[in-house]
């Protein structure tokens, strides 16, 4: 059940209750947000159909973040893409999360010895973004880069964070995904569920065709310590070079090594 908004979370704001809230601000956001994947250039009736936002209120808004450099408008067609004032946001906060250039290394040795992809994410309301990422050799890759957005109720990176995730993130969470996902929410919860308990019991997460009929992963995850959060990794590839009978005897058991490994470097920091 696609939610209104088409690829974006539906509404679910605290403004009616929040003073502080700034709507104007949340929308503005919402329309850089409608920027993502294969959408690289949008108009104002594309943005208005992914946010369900009314098309006067995006006209001002591409009108101002076009004026501000975070949009570049194309007068032939009409349509708008991301300027360099995203840019210099986004690298701003990569270059915070420090962590990254720890993990990369260890990242990179397991995506070579599996030939897989392996990523790690952090939490954006109701999806994971990938943070970091690494390749194997072969062919057969997944074509996600850094930034990418993956469902949060249906990856293995996604469950691997509800397993680690304070108690009132994974409410908030709860909550963002069950306005989204409507009447496929319980299917959602019990994904969610069976993840946690698996995180549990074996230390990884398992996902073989839930988000891409053709692509398995398994995930991991750990908190920080001193309030910084959750890191989320997963390693993924398409089944052919993951099959399932290999997840949990060899691709799982990998991957929570190497996140060991991670953590523990982390740790001496």
């Amino acid at each position: 059940m696609m939610p209104r908004g088409a690829g974006l979370e539906p509404e679910v704001r605290p403004g009616d209750r929040d003073r502080m809230f700034v709507t104007a601000l949340a929308r503005g956001l919402d329309v850089l947000r409608a920027f993502g994947g294969a959408d690289r250039t949008l108009g104002n009736q594309d943005i208005a159909r992914k946010t369900g936002l009314p098309k006067a209120t995006v006209c001002r808004m591409t009108h101002t973040l076009t004026e501000l450099g975070y949009l570049r408008a194309d007068e032939a067609t009409g349509k708008y893409r991301l300027d360099i004032g995203v840019l210099s946001l986004g690298y701003s906060a990569l270059s915070s999360l420090d962590f990254r250039e720890v993990a990369r290394p260890f990242m990179q040795t397991l995506a070579l010895e599996t030939d897989a992809s392996v990523s790690m994410g952090r939490r954006h309301r109701a999806a994971m973004v990938y943070v970091e990422t690494a390749r194997g050799r072969g062919p057969l890759k997944l074509n996600l880069e850094v930034g990418s957005r993956i469902p949060l109720g249906t990856t293995s990176m996604g469950k691997a964070w509800f397993a680690v995730a304070p108690e009132a993130d994974r409410t908030e969470a709860m909550d963002l995904l069950k306005a989204r996902h409507g009447a496929d929410w319980p299917a959602v919860r019990k994904e969610i569920e069976n993840g946690m308990r698996d995180h549990a019991t074996l230390g990884f997460t398992q996902t073989t065709g839930a988000w891409q009929s053709t692509i398995h992963s398994v995930g991991r995850a750990i908190l920080l310590s001193g309030g910084r959060g959750v890191l989320s990794f997963n390693c993924g590839a398409p089944a052919l070079v993951m099959p399932a009978d290999r997840l949990a005897a060899d691709f799982g058991p990998r991957l929570v090594e190497t996140v060991g490994r991670i953590e523990a470097s982390l740790a001496r920091r």
